[in-house]
């Protein structure tokens, strides 16, 4: 290949990289490189990937395969779904189940970093938000107890503090009236029997029992009576105004305490078991910049929430100055004792499926193979380790999504991708595409992707909705992420995403 020729391809692949945010492939002597040109829509995203071809000129490739979907093999060169040149693939290369060899001299242009398993005592630490309510203890609902209008409102707005002892409204009732008549009568008459009755009906019906003195001594009856805040607090759901026609089943207002507030934090039902009463609790509130509440777990609800899949955690905080308010977001860094030291690795080297756990190790100088790997807690750094791995061993924690992909063609554990065919001939049961995430549906379990061609399937490129199988974890994904997706369909015909490899970039890798 001549240095007119290359550049000429390089430049005009770059114009069309440019235009249409499309994949090139370029073959180099000793390397085919893979380099992947996104437009803005796709977050700039730039990756490469080369996997060393050390054979001998007359060796024989054993098939070829596209680049970015380890599933497409022909047995000559052709053209991918995604429209890329197919790679060969060499017996020099496969000779180690899953083992991927890369030149040297591209390692560096695809940002490959790696870290080392190790030993390392974990803390029990769970990072999650929480939102801020009453203290359910002192909340009061305020009800009429009889049927009447509201004459005077002295509460105009929710949020109002009020008192113990305050007006609240007054109420005109009919049969209020009659009461405090019967009351009167009772008096009257002087008979201790009926005077109890009376009096006692006119509690039950929460008429103050300063009304009922004034009543006993005036012994003139009150057409309309006035009732007060049974607590201090502030006033919430206000339902009536001047005028409203009220009855038993009427919430008039709510009254609650904000001198502590409540926080209930929600926890993935995964971390439940990681949850303890008097478990350390640190608070902050974007409100509130660089500002920390402290608290402990005083209560854990006994049932999961069956939509969200979150346990919920309840934190007490005092509120001396009102500063903490309901129907805040908080964001809660719930803290545990320190767990036995065992095996860790940086969590963005876990290639995290669904169906299987995943590291890329590297072996020998340019030689790299998935293993597959049993987790145990993951937090923001560091994720431990139950199997798979031993001290001391290199993984990849940059640029191992597409190495990964490359190992999955000859990899010795046990394969995500069925080999069956489905029953519609020879199409397959399931495919591999790129696709970008436009919207995430946690309540459905749903994700809206803008996919390219299934060419497998017949189906073109295009913006639609996908059911996510029961396994595939959510708690990662947002909009405008790059994923590499498995998609299958259910017995009903539903389009679903089976396995979803997420790509991390880091501005130095670019």
């Amino acid at each position: 290949m001549n240095t007119k020729t290359l550049t000429v391809g390089i430049a005009i692949g770059i114009v069309i990289a440019a235009l249409t945010g499309s994949i090139i492939v370029m073959f180099m002597p000793d390397s085919w490189m893979l380099t992947s040109f996104s437009s803005s829509h796709h977050d700039g995203a730039h990756r490469e990937i080369s996997s060393n071809n050390k054979n001998d000129s007359s060796e024989q490739p054993l098939y070829w395969v596209a680049p970015m979907d380890p599933n497409f093999k022909r047995e000559q060169p052709g053209k991918s779904p995604m429209g890329m040149d197919l790679v060969p693939v060499y017996k020099s290369i496969t000779a180690s189940a899953g083992t991927v060899e890369i030149n040297p001299s591209v390692v560096n242009n695809l940002g490959v970093k790696t870290s080392t398993a190790k030993l390392m005592q974990l803390e029990n630490e769970v990072e999650t938000v929480g939102f801020l309510d009453y203290n359910q203890d002192t909340l009061v609902h305020i009800h009429p107890r009889i049927e009447g209008w509201i004459e005077t409102l002295y509460i105009k707005a929710t949020g109002d503090y009020v008192k113990k002892g305050q007006p609240l409204y007054s109420l005109y009732s009919p049969e209020l009236v009659n009461a405090q008549e019967e009351y009167v009568l009772a008096l009257q008459r002087n008979n201790p029997n009926l005077i109890n009755a009376s009096e006692s009906r006119l509690q039950a019906l929460q008429v103050p029992s300063a009304v009922i003195e004034r009543l006993k001594s005036t012994r003139k009856v009150q057409q309309s009576v006035v009732f007060y805040a049974p607590q201090t607090g502030f006033v919430d759901n206000l339902n009536v105004r001047e005028g409203f026609y009220v009855q038993p089943g009427t919430t008039v207002m709510a009254i609650g305490a904000l001198d502590e507030i409540w926080v209930e934090a929600e926890v993935f039902a995964r971390q439940a078991s990681m949850l303890h009463l008097d478990m350390s609790v640190n608070m902050t509130l974007a409100y509130f910049a660089g500002k920390t509440w402290q608290g402990k777990i005083d209560y854990i609800y006994p049932s999961i929430d069956a939509k969200m899949r979150t346990v919920k955690a309840r934190i007490r905080f005092d509120n001396p100055n009102y500063l903490l308010k309901p129907g805040m977001f908080a964001n809660l860094s719930l803290k545990g004792n320190a767990m036995p030291e065992s095996l860790v690795v940086p969590t963005q080297a876990v290639i995290r499926t669904g169906q299987q756990n995943r590291v890329v190790m590297a072996l020998q100088e340019g030689q790299y193979k998935s293993i597959e790997v049993v987790l145990g807690l993951v937090q923001r750094e560091y994720t431990q380790i139950l199997s798979g791995l031993d001290k001391g061993d290199i993984v990849v924690t940059s640029a191992q999504f597409l190495i990964d992909s490359q190992s999955s063609i000859s990899s010795d554990f046990k394969r995500m991708e069925s080999a069956i065919l489905s029953a519609q001939g020879d199409q397959p049961e399931t495919v591999w595409a790129q696709a970008i995430i436009v919207d995430v549906m946690p309540d459905e379990r749903m994700l809206t992707l803008d996919h390219e061609a299934l060419e497998d399937w017949n189906m073109p490129a295009m913006t639609m909705d996908f059911m996510l199988a029961d396994d595939v974890d959510m708690a990662d994904l947002h909009p405008d992420m790059n994923i590499h997706i498995e998609i299958g369909k259910t017995p009903t015909g539903m389009f679903e995403v089976r396995t979803i490899h997420t790509a991390q970039h880091n501005s130095g890798d670019m």
